[in-house]
């Protein structure tokens, strides 16, 4: 039940064996570990380590051991220690002793290097498939609300007006960097370990090249000590979910704050909502808020095996198995909040008129009003001082600059007329902003 104990006298101790064992997590990696098996053995019979027949009863025998474990036929038992030895030994059962030729040339060390890079390569499609999925719900919503008014904010602050197109689209483009992030981790990543050995290499002629080329990689690994105690890209990986996460978490807060009564901008859709258990009228954003929760869970994983690296020496540790279950988790929770935020967010309804009166009120087109001096002359210092009282004289009446009668606007400037109203219309304050990147240029971009 284990690939060693030639020199041991003694059983190990069942709860040194509990505390040892990966299997109960590391199951999940049967597909990954078959098939670098797969490779190894093409790649040793194709260098005549191996004869053709033995390769083919391997080969036999690890495809219906893969064939069994994807049907539930064949479940993992913990009596092993690990996805290797449970596969090698069901291996052995089935083919006899040939399959215990499977390991020549092999060690652990780079065989669970192989196993975390082909899982995190196969995770990595998945992930851009949540992330373009809740880009393209963005991307629908922004095309129909190019002309959904909405006050912008600093400091949690009404600053200036925008859209509700506008708005999404920045949440887009951190979105469209998160797809970045992880190409940029593929390319890094997509080096082969197995043929590392231990640590060391093997006196075997192994085709390392060969191998990389069965399974999909760029190229083999440099260094055999660095192939074997790598885990940076398990790290990138982390960096990478800790920051769509924090994303997300942003994007969560927003919704949370408009949804409360206080704001009332979206009402969630009630497949998406909670209730409470004392208070009959509550509906709560449950998912946003444990999105906005389970940030913390995957920035701990980042911390976690970021500590465990930070005093290893080369090469293999067994403090490295803590990369796994953190990884699993990491993922595991990425996915599932980037499905259900694209399903909150895809049926949430947008009260626009309550977001175009709150841009209104909260004399969002104060800076337009102020650009309205400068286009008739007045120094822009002297702009915002002017429109500064008159923000003081609205607040005093308990208006908006548009309710503002013309008299008070001239009893402060002269320079004020009759289309000071068109200038700071929420229209116009939007509309005329056509720079690259900015409200008005969404328009342009999305009515085309």
């Amino acid at each position: 039940m284990k690939l060693w104990g030639g020199r041991f006298t003694k059983e190990t101790n069942q709860l040194v064996h509990s505390f040892n064992e990966s299997l109960s997590f590391d199951s999940r990696l049967f597909r990954q570990d078959i098939r670098g098996s797969i490779a190894h053995v093409t790649m040793l019979a194709k260098q005549g380590i191996l004869t053709n027949t033995e390769r083919d009863m391997i080969l036999e025998g690890l495809n219906s051991i893969l064939a069994d474990m994807e049907s539930g036929a064949l479940q993992p038992d913990l009596q092993y220690e690990d996805i290797h030895s449970f596969i090698e030994a069901n291996l052995i059962e089935r083919v006899g002793d040939v399959g215990k030729k499977l390991h020549t040339g092999r060690s652990r060390n780079d065989q669970v290097a192989l196993d975390m890079k082909l899982y995190v390569r196969d995770e990595i499609p998945v992930l851009n498939t949540g992330i373009m999925n809740l880009m393209d719900t963005l991307e629908t919503i922004m095309k129909e609300n190019v002309h959904t008014y909405m006050p912008g904010f600093t400091h949690l602050q009404k600053a200036q007006p925008t859209t509700l197109a506008h708005h999404f689209g920045a949440y887009y483009e951190m979105f469209r960097r998160d797809l970045s992030r992880l190409a940029d981790l593929h390319e890094r990543m997509n080096e082969c370990p197995l043929g590392a050995g231990a640590l060391a290499g093997t006196t075997y002629p192994l085709d390392r090249e060969y191998t990389a080329e069965l399974l999909d990689f760029n190229c083999a690994t440099s260094n055999s000590m660095d192939s074997v105690s790598d885990r940076d890209y398990l790290i990138d990986l982390l960096s990478a979910l800790s920051i769509i996460m924090m994303h997300l978490s942003r994007f969560s807060e927003e919704i949370i704050l408009w949804n409360s009564n206080e704001y009332q901008f979206v009402e969630l859709d009630d497949s998406y909502s909670t209730g409470s258990s004392i208070m009959p009228q509550k509906k709560n954003p449950d998912i946003a808020e444990l999105v906005r929760g389970k940030t913390g869970r995957v920035y701990g994983h980042l911390m976690a095996l970021l500590t465990t690296m930070k005093g290893l020496p080369l090469a293999y540790n067994k403090d490295m198995q803590e990369d796994k279950e953190g990884v699993f988790d990491a993922l595991d929770t990425v996915i599932d909040c980037l499905t259900l935020f694209t399903g909150m967010v895809k049926t949430m309804k947008f009260r626009k008129d309550v977001m175009e009166k709150s841009a209104a009120k909260g004399f969002t087109n104060a800076t337009d009003a102020a650009d309205y001096l400068v286009n008739h002359g007045v120094p822009f210092r002297d702009a915002h001082g002017i429109i500064g009282q008159l923000v003081l004289t609205c607040l005093d009446k308990g208006i908006s600059l548009d309710e503002l009668p013309l008299e008070d606007y001239k009893a402060i400037s002269p320079v004020f007329e009759e289309d000071i109203y068109d200038a700071i219309s929420m229209k116009t304050c939007v509309e005329k902003r056509m720079t690259l990147g900015a409200p008005g240029e969404y328009i342009t971009r999305y009515q085309e």
